[in-house]
């Protein structure tokens, strides 16, 4: 498929107007993910500045400080693994890829491969993380300081798990294509 403008994430040209819509609601789906990642890591190194602040300057200090920044990492650890996935920056051993020609069949295969892997990933995570979420979402069960479900530190599991899965089914379908880079610029 070819983009609007390299790296830039663009809109499929030569595509149908279906293919057109989930490209842009991928895109949508994106800047979401990116704005809750970008604001729990944000969140995060606030309360932990602020906390030391306090503890250091003021010997005094939040209750709720160790709590908090554990589910914000949580939140932020998963969404940037589905971003990763986004772009295909996850982690890969590529001392044979790099041998094959580029453009081969061979690389073409490792590619499908590596996208079917994904997939098999990104379901495991939406179909168990989301029957562990709805479960303890249903049980009393809370944080003992800020009284939070449980349930929250889970919760973004199956969202990871449902991007990495949409990301991974365009991917295979060719509606999205390798060079439609929304994070990082082409090699």
């Amino acid at each position: 498929m070819q983009t609007g403008k390299a790296g830039g994430g663009g809109t499929p040209m030569n595509k149908g107007g279906f293919a057109s819509a989930l490209v842009r609601l991928n895109h949508i789906t994106h800047r979401i993910v990116l704005f809750i990642a970008q604001a729990s890591i944000l969140a995060m190194v606030a309360i932990v500045t602020l906390t030391v602040i306090l503890r250091y300057c003021f010997n005094t200090g939040l209750s709720w400080a160790e709590e908090v920044p554990r589910l914000l990492v949580t939140v932020f650890a998963f969404i940037a693994c589905a971003i990763g996935v986004r772009d295909h920056l996850h982690v890969a051993v590529n001392a044979i890829y790099n041998q094959l020609p580029v453009g081969g069949k061979a690389r073409k295969v490792l590619d499908v491969l590596t996208d079917v892997v994904v997939l098999l990933c990104g379901l495991f995570m939406l179909f168990t993380g989301g029957a562990r979420t709805m479960k303890l979402f249903g049980m009393p069960g809370t944080l003992p300081i800020t009284g939070i479900s449980t349930a929250w530190q889970y919760l973004p599991i199956p969202i990871a798990g449902f991007v990495i899965t949409f990301d991974s089914i365009l991917f295979l379908t060719g509606i999205v294509s390798r060079d439609d880079l929304l994070y990082s610029e082409k090699e």
